[in-house]
């Protein structure tokens, strides 16, 4: 797995299909940064990322790195990483992060301000979420963790291709918040909700199916 020390893995392209240009476009790439998030407009009809929500956990010139929110697995956490259950917030299980390296476990948790004290193995991404070293004794983090979530695999983007997918209005690029990483919704439920506190075009889209190919 992952040192959060170290930053994250390398990022393969994901190999996506991507679906005819719609018409609607929200954010661009200076808009992508640790914390945000793409939300799938319903002309993405890859059936891996349809109707979802990515919070990015990084983005540089090499490309860009997120997980997948909202989409629990049937995998009980204390079935592989017992000593982290008691940390995570419910359901208890994996949540499948994205089709990248779908072995590897990524952890999210939110520290309270002002933040865990050095050398817990915790790296910040945004607004008080961290990076947790799985490998790490967890009992130390107790009181220092507000809740976690642990993920399976993740979403890749090599550089220009995410450029890309925005250009074709796959995405939209919206601030992400702590509370969306451990919300107790998920699916189109999460969608709906994240799209619903947006403005303007993108706010209309609440009402419309968050998977294109539902009816």
């Amino acid at each position: 797995m992952p040192d959060p020390e170290s930053g994250p893995p390398a990022r393969p392209g994901t190999g996506r299909r991507r679906a005819p240009v719609p018409a609607l476009s929200i954010g661009d790439l200076d808009d992508v940064r640790p914390g945000s998030l793409l939300v799938a407009m319903p002309g993405l009809s890859d059936p891996t990322f349809a109707g979802s929500v990515v919070y990015v956990l990084d983005h540089s010139e090499t490309g860009t790195l997120g997980v997948v929110l909202g989409s629990p697995s049937q995998v009980e956490i204390r079935d592989v990483l017992p000593g982290w259950r008691d940390l995570a917030v419910e359901p208890g299980v994996f949540h499948v992060g994205g089709p990248c390296e779908t072995d590897t476990a990524l952890c999210l948790a939110r520290c309270p301000a002002p933040g865990p004290p050095a050398g817990l193995g915790l790296r910040p991404v945004a607004d008080g979420i961290h990076l947790i070293d799985l490998d790490v004794d967890p009992e130390p983090l107790t009181g220092c963790v507000a809740g976690l979530r642990v993920f399976a695999g993740y979403a890749g983007w090599s550089p220009g291709q995410l450029a890309g997918e925005l250009t074709e209005g796959a995405w939209a690029v919206v601030p992400g918040s702590p509370d969306d990483v451990l919300a107790d919704i998920s699916g189109p439920e999460l969608w709906r909700a994240v799209v619903r506190r947006q403005r303007g075009r993108l706010a209309v889209l609440s009402t419309a199916p968050a998977d294109p190919t539902v009816n």
